[in-house]
């Protein structure tokens, strides 16, 4: 017996993505609720919604919009290397790791000023998955620090960045100059929590950094500098509720 439904058209896969596409660029203009989604993050991250997500019991500290937005650059770009900068509580390295299993990759570099040996011990117990991780305690700005990343990467350009440490304007600068070199053409850098120029000043959370000294305002002078990278407007226009926002770039140049 024939049980399809003939009077039943299903678009294609590709009409599909165009529809979507289509709907992310009206979605991005409509200011109304962007503005609604900004307010609703911003009274939100006063109970740490952001810092809720986890993955495989580790914290992350993002939004869940956000680590499908990496997921999927990582799926469409395969990264040999991705190198996260401000490890936190190493959620997102066995994230990164879970999908290098899948779709193929050589390592992930974890670097931060300061890992605790529980943190270490736990990330560690993983086997096949932390097998891949690379640790770097340092400072991500350190010479030091720069030359073990070339060790490891060994001339690669394979390599997808993922900045979210300190995030004063002056120490993110650095970090963009220095770790763009490390990005090929069609590559990504993720400058991260841009946000915090949108948003009004945490004081539930202080911070060194604020609206007027920020990965944004980082981003804007390294792009008045650097013509290598552009913003990946259609990825963003569908995230709605990102902590990057104009954070998500794309190499256009070797």
């Amino acid at each position: 017996m024939n049980h399809k439904n003939k009077s039943k058209k299903i678009i294609s896969r590709s009409e599909l993505s165009e529809e979507l596409l289509g709907f992310g660029e009206k979605m991005a203009k409509d200011e109304p609720l962007k503005k609604d989604a900004l307010k609703m993050l911003a009274k939100a991250d006063e109970y740490n919604w952001i810092h809720q997500t986890s993955w495989f019991g580790e914290p992350i500290l993002n939004l869940p919009q956000d680590m499908f937005a990496l997921q999927d650059i990582i799926f469409r770009t395969r990264p040999d290397y991705i190198i996260e900068v401000g490890v936190a509580w190493g959620g997102s390295l066995l994230f990164y790791s879970t999908l290098m299993e899948i779709l193929g990759g050589k390592k992930i570099i974890g670097i931060d000023v300061y890992v605790p040996d529980d943190l270490l011990t736990r990330i560690n117990s993983f086997k096949m998955l932390s097998n891949r991780i690379e640790w770097i305690i340092g400072s991500s700005i350190e010479q030091k620090t720069i030359e073990k990343v070339k060790k490891i990467l060994r001339n690669s350009k394979n390599t997808m960045i993922v900045l979210d440490s300190d995030h004063t304007h002056k120490h993110v600068l650095k970090e963009l100059k220095l770790y763009s070199e490390f990005v090929g053409l069609g590559k990504y850098l993720i400058c991260g929590d841009t946000i915090v120029n949108d948003i009004p000043e945490q004081k539930h959370r202080p911070r060194k950094w604020g609206p007027k000294d920020n990965p944004k305002t980082a981003l804007d002078e390294f792009f008045r500098q650097n013509d290598r990278f552009e913003i990946d407007t259609n990825l963003e226009n569908k995230l709605l509720l990102t902590c990057n926002p104009n954070g998500y770039l794309v190499a256009i140049k070797d």
